[in-house]
């Protein structure tokens, strides 16, 4: 036991100075994973506002874009809307077009039909020529009218969206 008691002081130092050491890495590890850990919030941080004044930007880029896109369709309804009172108007003018050419026709069948009646079959045929022309005038008047119509609003149409899109590129 002798030799226990000469070396239990040594063996006392030995763990002493190790339990220092331990101590003293344990307490480096703590500080250092403290500071660590002060960057990585500070880093946090800076991205959460990074990131609410990127969404903030952008979103007021999206209703810039919006309101152009709105003004764009805006302008195109009431161009729509005027193409659509034009083909009315043209409508109301074809129609007294229409209507001058079966009264022109009426009034030829009429003013032949109380000729000669050796020329009587000639006449109506001749009438009968003039109410098909007539007849031939009106559709295509009509159509006409149905292609412009449709002619005006697609122009208009095309135009708000090239405007909408444009406004979507600046």
């Amino acid at each position: 036991m002798s030799i226990w008691l000469r070396i239990l002081p040594y063996i006392a130092a030995v763990a002493l100075v190790a339990g220092a050491l331990f101590g003293a890495y344990h307490h480096g590890v703590t500080v250092t994973d403290a500071k660590w850990q002060g960057e990585w919030n500070a880093r946090d941080t800076r991205d959460a506002t990074a990131k609410t004044a990127n969404e903030a930007a952008e979103r007021t880029k999206e209703q810039a874009r919006q309101l152009s896109v709105n003004k764009a369709i805006q302008d195109g309804q009431k161009i729509i809307d005027q193409a659509t009172a034009d083909a009315a108007a043209a409508r109301a003018a074809a129609d007294g077009l229409r209507g001058a050419a079966d009264a022109l026709a009426n009034r030829l069948a009429a003013s032949e039909a109380s000729d000669n009646s050796c020329t009587s079959a000639a006449s109506k045929a001749a009438a009968r020529a003039a109410m098909v022309l007539a007849d031939v005038l009106k559709r295509a008047d009509q159509r006409a009218g149905d292609l412009a119509e449709a002619a005006d609003q697609a122009r208009a149409r095309g135009m708000t969206c090239e405007q909408a899109y444009d406004g979507l590129g600046r």
